[in-house]
């Protein structure tokens, strides 16, 4: 019975592919945020293809509209995104060792690499006026420039991490 519940989480959590964390002013008021325009500035710096940056702001148009708020060339909001991307090397050491069973004693070890690109999103949402960050999201997650469904893969990775805006009333 305890295998299952291990299987169960083990499972949970490997199709959990993106962590988020968000954070935001504790100060401001997000009710009177309606309209939003994006920084154009902010994200012609990013270094990934124009192809996957209209993939990102289309889906950032998608949830936010689902948020009751529109583009305007007049914004409360001006949303800025960035990207980076970590190269992870995994593994794996198949000798035992001098206490552990090692049918070949000294013989060769048996080690597998493999690698995995972590990427990061930053979504940040900065007050038009003041021209202050109000709200940033950060989501991490397994890439492939190989992946297919880059859409899907890209709608979700967004929607993983606007799921926490506006932040909730602290009382």
């Amino acid at each position: 019975m305890k295998s299952i519940y291990i299987l169960f989480f083990w499972i949970l959590f490997s199709c959990s592919s993106v962590r988020v964390f968000t954070d935001h002013d504790s100060g401001v008021d997000f009710s009177k945020y309606k309209t939003y325009a994006y920084f154009k500035p902010g994200i012609d710096k990013v270094e990934i293809s124009d192809l996957d940056k209209r993939r990102i702001l289309k889906a950032i148009d998608f949830q936010l509209l689902g948020k009751s708020m529109m583009k305007s060339e007049i914004p409360d909001l001006l949303i800025s995104i960035n990207t980076t991307a970590k190269e992870k090397i995994y593994i794996n050491n198949m000798n035992y060792g001098f206490w552990g069973w090692n049918p070949w004693f000294w013989g060769p070890n048996f080690n597998s690499i493999s690698s995995k690109t972590e990427g990061t999103l930053y979504i940040d949402l900065i007050d038009a006026k003041t021209k202050q960050l109000v709200w940033q999201g950060k989501g991490k997650g397994g890439i492939s420039e190989y992946m297919k469904n880059r859409d899907e893969q890209i709608g979700s990775f967004v929607a993983e991490i606007l799921q926490n805006y506006p932040p909730e009333v602290e009382m």
